[in-house]
């Protein structure tokens, strides 16, 4: 019987709101401009192009209101307010008609981004790995099963320190959550345990320590962090 040559990484995990339950996470994909104003103000064509991912690693998670480390090799922390699904029955080539079948649930949740080391990858045409995918980079809310949550509306909204710096509504995603399942099961086969951020509206801006985020999806839940 072979061993482990080393310990197993453990399990990460968002916990189901209302009680002791997890929903482990096994992949993090996030969906790049997916809200034409966002599009935008980040100089880019908000006319709908084929959509694109990048990816967080599965513990960069950060729950439970916990407080976020400032990154470092930054100077420009940025906040994303986005609509998190999570995938309960895996699948490849979805049907955008099956694809809310295969959803567990849904949370709210920020992809926090180092926005220098990101620009900077694009002018390179490098990866945007170290600017989205660091430690402790998506901070998110409890996650809530999918029954009863219409993912094609609703308000999305982000205070910092109280006032409002992010608010949108879900019906302006570019491509709908059905629509991205569909898409992401065509390039990658879906498994449970697979976290979904779907993107984030207009309004993305820097934050420095001390900070306190508190972000809100509609019908779906709230996601808090403080960065230190």
């Amino acid at each position: 019987m072979p061993n482990y040559v080393i310990t197993p990484p453990a399990t990460s995990a968002v916990p189901v709101k209302g009680g002791n339950d997890l929903f482990p996470v096994r992949r993090i994909f996030c969906v790049g401009r997916n809200y034409a104003e966002h599009a935008i103000e980040m100089g880019s064509d908000p006319t709908r192009e084929p959509p694109f991912y990048f990816t967080k690693p599965f513990d960069a998670i950060v729950t439970g209101g916990a407080d976020m480390p400032y990154p470092s090799v930054t100077k420009s922390l940025h906040h994303e307010m986005e609509l998190v699904v999570a995938i309960g029955k895996g699948g490849k080539n979805i049907a955008i008609a099956d694809a809310l079948s295969h959803v567990w649930g849904y949370c709210a949740g920020l992809d926090m981004t180092r926005r220098d080391i990101q620009n900077e990858a694009k002018k390179t045409g490098r990866p945007w790995d170290m600017g989205k995918g660091f430690d402790l980079s998506a901070p998110m809310g409890d996650l809530i099963p999918a029954a009863g949550v219409d993912p094609s509306k609703g308000k999305i909204e982000l205070k910092v320190n109280g006032k409002v710096t992010q608010t949108s509504d879900l019906s302006k995603l570019i491509w709908s959550v059905p629509e991205v399942i569909a898409n992401l099961s065509e390039l990658v086969e879906l498994q449970p345990g697979d976290l979904i951020m779907t993107g984030t509206p207009e309004g993305v801006a820097a934050v420095v320590k001390g900070d306190v985020l508190e972000g809100f999806v509609e019908g779906v839940g709230e996601v808090k962090t403080r960065i230190v």
